[in-house]
């Protein structure tokens, strides 16, 4: 397994463990909207966040998309782009759901988990290869990659327009998705970077 993708799976397992050992300061890790009389909002939230799950399945899925899709991605990028890469739709993520919250007035309840990066990466996969088959756990479905991103795009969107499954950060993923693109883009000397 390259590098980066095995330090982001160790550091995320290391963190969940010691958190819920009470050895991690959850609170100040978290991402929590700035503004109220009492902010809990640091800068370093827009990272730390990242490295914290709130259950078994929540962590077990994160890592399950960042072993499927973070290794291949980062043999294609080279470690020092994936990294940044990753964190940068970490960051995108963090950053659309601090302007969603705050548009729509949302819960000043924190986020938390890496699933902005795995999307991401999501989409770095099925931009890079969008023939290769992958499969659904629920119902086991294979499909080409592009259709699997698109799918879960589309779904995704319709739950965080729609507020279905609430206390999930729909849009952060999107927002995930989107610091994804940008980041191809740099990469390609695309829109709206050039090289």
């Amino acid at each position: 397994m390259p590098p980066v993708t095995q330090a982001l799976l160790i550091a995320n397992v290391a963190v969940y463990l010691l958190g819920g050992a009470g050895m991690v300061p959850l609170d100040d890790l978290a991402l929590w909207p700035p503004g109220g009389f009492e902010s809990r909002f640091a800068p370093w939230q827009l990272v730390t966040y990242a490295f914290l799950h709130a259950s078994l399945s929540h962590i077990f899925f994160n890592m399950l998309g960042l072993y499927m899709f973070g290794a291949e991605v980062e043999r294609l990028f080279g470690s020092r782009f994936y990294a940044a890469y990753y964190f940068g739709s970490v960051l995108s993520a963090g950053l659309c759901h601090l302007v969603v919250t705050g548009w729509m007035g949302g819960s000043p309840q924190p986020m938390v988990g890496a699933s902005g990066g795995v999307y991401g990466l999501l989409l770095a996969f099925g931009f890079y290869f969008p023939h290769r088959r992958v499969l659904l756990l629920f119902p086991p479905i294979p499909m080409p990659a592009r259709v699997f991103v698109i799918v879960f795009a589309v779904l995704e969107l319709g739950f965080g327009v729609t507020g279905t499954q609430a206390g999930v950060a729909h849009l952060a993923h999107l927002g995930g998705m989107l610091g994804g693109w940008l980041m191809i883009q740099y990469r390609r000397g695309g829109f709206p970077f050039r090289r």
